[in-house]
């Protein structure tokens, strides 16, 4: 059953949406502030799968708006709103049977990390457990992920990617965990960050392919559609040539 519109509006006015009306039977395209995968950048959404996104709707003709909204609303837009398409997202178990996907994109990891003068290494699991506290991000997959498995010392209080790393160089906290090594990269050099300054933990936390969810009432035809456009772009390297220009950034 459709939403009507006054519902939709509602949501959107909940949500902080402002814009032209959303109707219901319009696709709406959302994403999270997450570089080097999604942001914003002079007022323009831009990143690695936001550059795959558009790429897609080039091929496929599709014209729809891509929002960016806080993580949490991303996920609660996907779960309400009817023909609504998100990235990035991890793929889980969890998450399988509630959404139509396309991907994969490209294959992750997540690792903590810590300053590479840190006057005590950690390179086990046992002593993250052991750690007096690891620093997260408020909301998302990962710090629910660590809390599932037991790790009691989490610091939920970051609210973005960045305070991660401003909280480590002030020596706020001892270790950060939030971001993949191309988001790390990203960062460090958003935040004038040198070389070496940062320390890779040798633990892998968590191990994921990154895709685009749709929800469950999207038609067939539009997932199949942007599952063979994105096919093409692997075929013909254009998927490849996006992911290395974040992955090997030209220094300015």
């Amino acid at each position: 059953m459709k939403q009507s519109i006054p519902t939709l509006a509602l949501l959107c006015m909940l949500l902080g949406i402002t814009g032209p009306p959303v109707r219901a039977d319009d696709y709406q395209v959302v994403t999270e502030e997450w570089p080097p995968y999604n942001y914003q950048e002079n007022g323009q959404i831009t990143g690695m799968t936001t550059e795959i996104v558009r790429a897609i709707m080039a091929l496929t003709g599709d014209h729809f708006e891509i929002l960016m909204l806080p993580s949490m609303r991303t996920t609660y837009l996907l779960n309400s709103r009817p023909k609504t398409i998100v990235y990035s997202l991890f793929r889980t178990p969890e998450r399988e049977a509630l959404y139509k996907w396309v991907g994969p994109i490209a294959e992750e990891s997540i690792y903590p990390y810590q300053m590479a003068d840190a006057q005590q290494p950690v390179n086990t699991l046992e002593q993250l457990h052991q750690a007096p506290r690891i620093t997260t991000r408020q909301a998302g997959l990962i710090p629910d992920w660590l809390q599932a498995r037991g790790f009691t010392n989490l610091d939920r209080s970051a609210n973005s990617n960045q305070q991660l790393y401003r909280m480590l160089l002030a020596k706020r906290t001892d270790l950060i965990v939030g971001d993949t090594a191309a988001g790390v990269a990203y960062n460090s050099r958003q935040l004038d960050i040198p070389t070496g300054t940062l320390r890779q933990i040798p633990v892998e936390l968590y191990r994921s392919a990154l895709y685009i969810a749709f929800s469950h009432d999207c038609d067939d035809k539009v997932v199949h559609a942007w599952s063979s456009a994105l096919d093409r772009l692997r075929q013909t390297g254009a998927l490849a040539r996006i992911i290395q220009r974040y992955d090997n950034p030209v220094e300015p």
